[in-house]
């Protein structure tokens, strides 16, 4: 049965139910079920302040873009995510701008960010909920940013194989060597060199098919 907007906010949500009836029915008159399909711009090109993300089903991923247009991958956001940044307009401090995209075919539930930040500032939980998933957003940025500056680029590719194949939940990663920079903000040319390293050591096999992993216990010495 598809869900709906209350079926999402009450389940996601763990101040649901400390909310006055009248909160609740304001989130849910400026809350909306909304698709993208695989490859949509969610947040971040044209519009800067989309609102409050809920991802319902699906996959999106949360990036930075320079000016030159390189890219790098700072978190994924998958079911019953809450994706903050997308409304960084109403977060005091904040200018930490992202962009989002659709990974697949992907549904959430978007909420008007001027309405959500009113209801925040009239309970506490709330505002104690969003500061603490802010928090740990800004801690996984910076754990990106730490191993982009100052691990080796071999640790940092053998990570993503392993985090892609636990996301794609298989030996397989179905990526192109242009899409996987894209997540390590790097160059093409530096992967397929790594790949190339990797798959003569035996440890992954590269194909049209896409990335296999051969031999997980010894890509581990790389981590």
């Amino acid at each position: 049965m598809p869900k709906t907007v209350l079926d999402v906010l009450s389940s996601v949500l763990p101040f649901w139910e400390k909310l006055s009836s009248e909160d609740r029915k304001t989130l849910l008159e400026h809350t909306r079920l909304q698709t993208y399909a695989k490859g949509s711009n969610v947040h971040g090109r044209q519009e800067k302040c989309t609102g409050f993300i809920i991802v319902v089903s699906g996959q999106l991923r949360a990036y930075l873009l320079s000016e030159e247009g390189k890219q790098i991958t700072i978190y994924r956001l998958l079911s019953n995510d809450l994706c903050l940044m997308s409304a960084s307009c109403v977060l005091k401090n904040i200018s930490f701008n992202i962009v989002v995209d659709a990974e697949t075919d992907t549904a959430i539930t978007l909420t008007n960010p001027d309405i959500f930040d009113a209801v925040s500032k009239r309970n506490p939980e709330m505002e104690v909920y969003l500061r603490e998933a802010i928090s740990a957003r800004f801690s996984e940025a910076m754990w990106v940013m730490e191993q982009t500056l100052f691990n080796k680029f071999d640790k940092r590719l053998a990570n993503f194989l392993f985090e892609e194949s636990a996301l794609e939940q298989s030996d397989t990663i179905v990526l192109t060597h242009e899409q996987i920079a894209a997540h390590l903000g790097s160059a093409r040319e530096v992967v397929s060199r790594m790949l190339k390293y990797f798959a003569s050591e035996g440890l992954v096999k590269v194909s049209r098919k896409g990335i296999t992993l051969l031999d997980r216990k010894r890509l581990k010495y790389y981590l």
